[in-house]
């Protein structure tokens, strides 16, 4: 009795190896993608409201302070300079966001300047600053108007 593998035998061997690698490089190709998603998300410098007063309103900074609420939310009260363009409506509003300045974006909690920032991102803004939520924000005893 010969101790070989019989060629069929090999060749699913084969296969399965094949089909494994193939698995483990897929694996490591979505590993990578949702590393660099995860930082397109983070790339949003966060400031604080008080980080924002200093850097940009008492220096007087050129920037575009984004409220990316809906226009009910803005209405009701909204930071001082304030643009608004709801963060549904910022993909086809692009155009309305200068590239040439900074761009902090803010939300009521948080969550929107977040998604508002990738979508900035991935559309090639650079600096990108996020103050979170109007929440943050009258907490630390700023005002609405």
């Amino acid at each position: 009795m010969s101790k070989h593998t019989p060629p069929k035998k090999r060749s699913s061997q084969r296969n399965l190896i094949i089909a494994a690698g193939a698995a483990l490089l897929l694996i490591a190709v979505i590993v990578l993608w949702a590393s660099s998603s995860s930082g397109i998300a983070n790339a949003a410098q966060d400031i604080s409201p008080s980080g924002y007063q200093t850097q940009f309103v008492a220096n007087s900074t050129a920037h575009l302070l984004l409220d990316v609420r809906t226009s009910e939310e803005f209405a009701s009260g909204h930071i001082h300079g304030a643009v608004n363009i709801p963060v549904e409506e910022l993909q086809n509003r692009l155009s309305e966001v200068s590239q040439s300045e900074a761009v902090v974006v803010y939300c009521r909690s948080g969550n929107r300047s977040t998604q508002a920032a990738r979508i900035l991102t991935q559309a090639g803004y650079t600096t990108l600053f996020d103050l979170g939520g109007v929440n943050d924000w009258t907490a630390q005893g700023f005002t609405l108007e």
